[in-house]
């Protein structure tokens, strides 16, 4: 059922090279991934994708899309621009095979699990991993599969506009903020009501007559509701004193969560194998978006309940002597940190610690920003930090006494006073933003108290 390559030419206004029966299995913008079946999209950007087409051919590319012929023997869809041809085949799929309820969920944190929970709540197809951006998402979409009861599509930004044109190549009927925080702060001039409006984006492209949920404590997501650019969807806000919410909330420990989640209507239990109060918050939007879309309440708790943690998105690892190592190494900000936080303190066992990779893109208050996760930290209950990168020292100085500080992780690694200072027995968090590559602080651990 996958556009052949005739139909794909005719969807797109390319020019047809070669045999026009083929369906390839599914795109590739990169050689080191390909799968032999895949057709291979030549972009340009920081390198020409035109370069590595001969190589994309040789691992078993079933066709090229290109902006010039190639002198190679598979078909080939020659277009002006690689770019706009690969979300107009990604758009064009999407109508072609558009399920009853297509979702879209951004927010600063909690993206990705929240697009996990509402893609197994709904029974439906979802964008793999972190496929969230003008490449990513259409070309997941180019060979969605037909009759799915939905699409929940992670749309991600670092600057203004972009989610605007993820709504133009899949226009949600329903939408879904996790929380409208700090990330990319460096590229926002207005601050944080940038972020707002660059997030309501989402809510802006959403068809007439939808509805979104947020959680009712973010004060940008009550904002974003009340702006003009949202009048044509209803605002659905999930929390307490709402008539969506949860309740009676208990820690399973390294099993997960369970609580219940409160509708208009009635109620109903829900558990989640992933762990910490903030999974409580995304399962209960992801419930509540779910119910407005006509899911059954049954198939959406079963659904929740199936989830499972992704390594590096809350993967819990018992440790020698009791201890616990959550990896939540994936990416990093402020509020992000401070829910792991609070999740890891929920477990059972020695000190709670902290191995951190410094935050990134957060602007002029970068420094002051690190300093408030730090005294965050302290707050919460965690007993000593160890944090490296271009900012450790100032989330050190604000943690205080017991927290280390160092410039890279080779440092953190090798210095007497870093990895192998960490206390044996400890519960032990694990995060930092996909530029420090935190995951080496995990596999540390793992080496080393396994």
């Amino acid at each position: 059922m996958l556009f052949d390559l005739h139909r794909v030419a005719s969807l797109i206004g390319a020019e047809l090279r070669g045999d026009g029966s083929v369906c390839p299995l599914a795109l590739s913008l990169d050689t080191r991934t390909l799968q032999p079946g895949e057709g291979f999209v030549a972009l340009r950007a920081e390198r020409d994708g035109h370069a590595f087409a001969s190589k994309a051919v040789e691992l078993g590319a079933s066709c090229l899309l290109v902006d010039h012929p190639m002198d190679l023997a598979v078909p080939q869809l020659i277009v002006p621009d690689t770019l706009a041809a690969l979300q107009t085949w990604g758009q064009a799929r999407l109508k072609a095979v558009r399920p009853h309820a297509v979702f879209g969920i951004t927010g600063s944190v909690g993206k990705t699990s929240t697009k996990d929970l509402l893609a197994a709540a709904t029974g439906g197809w979802k964008t793999p991993g972190n496929r969230n951006n003008g490449l990513g998402m259409p070309q997941a979409l180019a060979t969605m599969p037909i009759g799915e009861p939905a699409a929940v599509l992670e749309m991600g930004m670092s600057t203004p506009g972009e989610i605007k044109r993820l709504t133009e190549i899949a226009p949600p009927d329903f939408g879904l903020i996790t929380l409208v925080g700090t990330a990319h702060l460096e590229n926002f001039p207005a601050g944080p009501q940038g972020i707002a409006e660059a997030k309501g984006e989402l809510i802006a492209g959403l068809r007439h007559g939808g509805a979104w949920a947020h959680l009712a404590t973010d004060p940008w997501c009550r904002w974003i509701s009340e702006q003009p650019f949202a009048a044509h969807v209803l605002a659905v806000p999930v929390g307490d004193r709402e008539a969506f919410g949860w309740e009676e909330v208990i820690s399973l420990g390294p099993q997960g969560e369970r609580f219940t989640l409160r509708t208009p209507e009635y109620a109903f239990p829900v558990e989640l194998k992933l762990r910490g109060a903030h999974q409580v918050r995304n399962a209960s939007l992801a419930a509540a978006i779910a119910l407005l879309a006509g899911f059954d309440p049954d198939r959406i708790a079963e659904g929740l309940g199936i989830v499972e943690p992704e390594p590096g998105r809350g993967r819990l690892h018992a440790l020698r002597g009791g201890a616990w190592l959550l990896d939540e190494s994936y990416n990093a900000s402020g509020d992000s940190i401070l829910a792991c936080a609070e999740s890891l303190l929920e477990l059972q066992g020695g000190e709670a610690v902290a191995v951190l990779g410094c935050m990134r893109e957060l602007g002029a208050d970068t420094d002051r920003l690190h300093r408030d996760v730090g005294e965050g930290l302290r707050r919460a209950g965690i007993g000593r930090l160890w944090v490296y990168g271009d900012f450790a020292e100032a989330m050190a100085k604000g943690f205080g006494q017991g927290a280390a500080a160092f410039p890279d992780f080779e440092s953190l690694r090798d210095d007497a006073t870093g990895l192998g200072a960490v206390p044996q027995g400890a519960r032990i968090l694990v995060k930092g933003s996909r530029y420090w590559a935190s995951e080496r602080a995990v596999d540390w651990l793992l080496a080393h108290r396994t």
